[in-house]
């Protein structure tokens, strides 16, 4: 291994990094370690791992720490993470990172990818780009669009959203590139912020589980303590406000006044647990369980009956679940309770991988899942498509091919030593 300070072919700015199970950690590690692998000098600078419980893992701290991750020269820095993670406080937490990632020294790269989430770190570290480091090219990662959530998920007044939306356009603004994860977020950008679409790339999120053969779907309930007489519906991931799972909660409690053989199964963790939680109490289809490691999370996917995405309603562009990528290689049909004309919609469409009812209706949500678990050969079609669609569209090395394709564009093309205006383009009408 180099020395820390080394210069690198590639640097990776990424709140987020493994071991977090959920979110863009999966993709910013990965894509670190098989550019590494396909020997690329990569370094990373990261978080301690704390999302989503909003508290730093156990065996993990320090101000500085270094490691060699699988290739990698990856320096993780100590920064905020709030007990509460209001919007206050996460503006707190991303800026804070940013200033740590910005206030280091900084070795040569021949290019930085910056990922956004954390748009406010993003946005520290692209000044510090920007006045100090403009031949380097920068490109901008976007796995979720502030603006947009924020319209979507109504978290911030007017003042707010205008704010928020200014500092990504600035931030997209200043990119040598900016890559999107669905063609949805590119025309946003495009749309939204003005961007040459010239300028835009779309690289697909991929599925972070390893490619190995799928656990016998009996043995794993067995497992996991599974009923085979229960109708299993698993929702994995974040437990946040846009995921707006008290529609899961409220078809819970329906399958229990109506005597359903459905059951709900939430895995994973998030800032709306707690209260999750307590308004699930005394309803008996419905279960929390924590954290799962790699080789229990992939039993839990390929023994359900039916794998569930959910979101809010009014949420349509701002993010397409990561969660997708692993459903679909589990073999298992997906029921979608989303808005019908959202991103997440057109995704399970388009893979043929399950149905999609609206998102806030709780009784659509369980008649989906008991129609769906009900019906083997459906489900197994289901599965099955949304295998194909994972092979031929949301492959790593397809994935990872296009990202060195864009990086080599990117250090190919001549940069200019002078820097554009600092001011924030007008936003479009």
């Amino acid at each position: 291994m180099r020395e820390p300070d080394a210069g690198a072919d590639v640097e990776i700015v990424s709140v987020h990094y493994a071991p977090e199970p959920t979110g863009n950690a999966p993709y910013s590690t990965s894509l670190a370690r098989e550019l590494a692998r396909r020997g690329r000098t990569v370094s990373a600078v990261a978080a301690h791992p704390f999302y989503p419980g909003w508290r730093i893992y156990p065996g993990h701290g320090g101000w500085t720490v270094r490691e060699d991750d699988a290739g990698v020269r990856l320096a993780r820095l100590r920064h905020f993470v709030p007990r509460r993670p209001t919007s206050v406080m996460r503006l707190l937490s991303e800026t804070s990172f940013g200033v740590r990632a910005s206030m280091r020294r900084w070795a040569p790269a021949q290019a930085r990818i910056l990922v956004s989430p954390a748009l406010f770190a993003t946005a520290v570290v692209m000044l510090r780009a920007t006045l100090l480091d403009r031949r380097t090219p920068v490109l901008v990662w976007i796995q979720d669009l502030y603006g947009v959530g924020l319209s979507e998920t109504g978290g911030g007044g007017g003042a707010a959203t205008r704010v928020v939306r200014a500092v990504e356009r600035w931030v997209l603004t200043r990119a040598t590139r900016v890559v999107a994860i669905h063609e949805r977020f590119a025309h946003a950008v495009e749309r939204d912020y003005g961007i040459d679409p010239a300028r835009i790339d779309i690289v697909r999120n991929w599925t972070h589980l390893e490619d190995v053969p799928l656990p016998d779907r009996a043995k794993a309930r067995a497992r996991l303590g599974w009923s085979a007489d229960a109708v299993v519906a698993v929702h994995a991931g974040n437990m946040g406000v846009k995921q707006g799972l008290d529609t899961v909660v409220e078809a819970a409690a329906l399958a229990d006044r109506h005597g359903s053989a459905v059951r709900f199964v939430m895995v994973g963790n998030g800032s709306d647990r707690e209260r999750l939680e307590a308004a699930a109490t005394g309803v008996d289809a419905i279960d929390f369980v924590g954290t799962l490691d790699d080789e229990t999370f992939r039993d839990a996917l390929a023994a359900a009956d039916v794998l569930v995405v959910n979101e809010r309603p009014g949420v349509a562009e701002m993010s397409v679940p990561s969660k997708l990528t692993s459903y679909f290689t589990s073999g298992r049909p997906v029921v979608a309770s989303v808005d019908p004309g959202g991103a997440s919609a057109e995704e399970v469409r388009r893979a043929g991988a399950g149905v999609v009812v609206p998102s806030g209706d709780g009784a659509a949500l369980l008649a989906a899942v008991e129609e769906v678990g009900a019906d083997p050969e459906r489900a197994a079609a289901y599965g099955a498509a949304g295998q194909r669609y994972r092979r031929e569209q949301l492959s790593k090395d397809a994935a990872v091919d296009r990202f060195e394709a864009i990086l080599d564009a990117a250090i190919a093309a001549p940069r200019e030593a002078s820097a554009p205006s600092m001011a924030v383009p007008p936003a479009r009408a």
